[in-house]
């Protein structure tokens, strides 16, 4: 059975695979985990204007959060045009679980 997709993603194709690499390179600092493997990112919107992220954090009160919204900006700027507006956010409406963790993820923590 093939893994589901890592997380949601609206935009044009082409630019979906260096958007994912650019995220798998960010590491939750906690885990020492991408944050794609972690279950930590919800969706990526791009259009014209603008890339729009939503992250989860493992907890609340995350004393990394600041960290890793840093580090997906810095990825996505890297990889997205410059004239695109790069956004993240954090969804303190969803509760992270293990569940959102990728196969890779949970081999790694031994999961």
């Amino acid at each position: 059975m093939p893994e589901r997709e890592p997380f949601a993603y609206q935009g044009d194709e082409a630019r979906r695979a260096p958007v994912l690499a650019a995220l798998r390179a960010v590491v939750d600092p906690e885990s020492a985990l991408s944050i794609v493997d972690m279950g930590l990112v919800v969706s990526v919107a791009i259009d014209a204007q603008e890339a729009r992220v939503e992250l989860v954090m493992t907890s609340a009160a995350c004393p990394v959060a600041d960290l890793i919204v840093e580090d997906v900006e810095q990825a996505l700027d890297r990889v997205l045009p410059p004239e695109l507006l790069i956004r993240v956010g954090i969804r303190d409406d969803l509760e992270w679980t293990p569940e959102r963790m990728t196969e890779a993820g949970r081999r790694f923590m031994r999961w």
